[in-house]
């Protein structure tokens, strides 16, 4: 024996519009979720990162970050740099002498350290509390010296925005995602 298919009352022109628009907004909300939830895995597997070979020097990733100061710091691979007394990323082209005074560093912050080793060696540290990223140390670094300043996004500042506000405005397009496992591009050779 079959049993009768229930009664149902006619659906009216309003309630099939109504109905319509529930299903229609339940299935973007659906879809708007999804998108969320890949993007914000992709996110949590990459983070943003500069390309040292790519860099111009603009001045960008000072100014154009969401902190106050950059994410972005000035780092130095000590294997490639030549601990040269007149240094190109420290001091000023043409500087009245070679010693610390501010007139002569090239850092708008004095973020960079110069410690005699040995005549005529010196080393240079980034103090990264001070540094604010503007890259003008990288920039004489690398067009007149050995190119061992450059410049990182540091992750314990970064706030890996979705749509990074220097990546948008990078002039050479040095800003990309990297597996958040690597996050940092680490220089070995010099213009690399």
């Amino acid at each position: 024996m079959s049993t009768p298919a229930p009664n149902h009352p006619p659906v009216n022109r309003r309630q099939f519009f109504r109905d319509g628009a529930r299903l229609a907004a339940m299935t973007g909300l659906g879809a708007f979720l999804g998108v969320a939830a890949t993007r914000s895995r992709a996110s949590q597997n990459t983070v943003w990162q500069i390309d040292p070979s790519k860099c111009v020097y603009c001045g960008q990733c000072a100014t154009a970050c969401v902190l106050k100061p950059s994410a972005v710091k000035c780092v130095q691979s000590y294997e490639i740099c030549g601990y040269c007394d007149l240094c190109t990323g420290y001091f000023v082209p043409q500087p009245n002498s070679l010693d610390t005074g501010a007139e002569n560093q090239v850092c708008p912050t004095a973020a960079i350290e110069r410690k005699f080793i040995e005549d005529p060696y010196f080393e240079y540290n980034i103090d990264e509390n001070r540094c604010i990223g503007c890259a003008k140390c990288v920039e004489g670094c690398t067009r007149f010296g050995n190119g061992s300043f450059y410049l990182q996004v540091r992750h314990d500042r970064c706030l890996n925005c979705n749509e990074c506000s220097i990546a948008r405005v990078c002039a050479g397009d040095a800003f990309h995602r990297v597996p958040a496992s690597e996050p940092y591009v680490i220089k070995t050779t010099a213009h690399e």
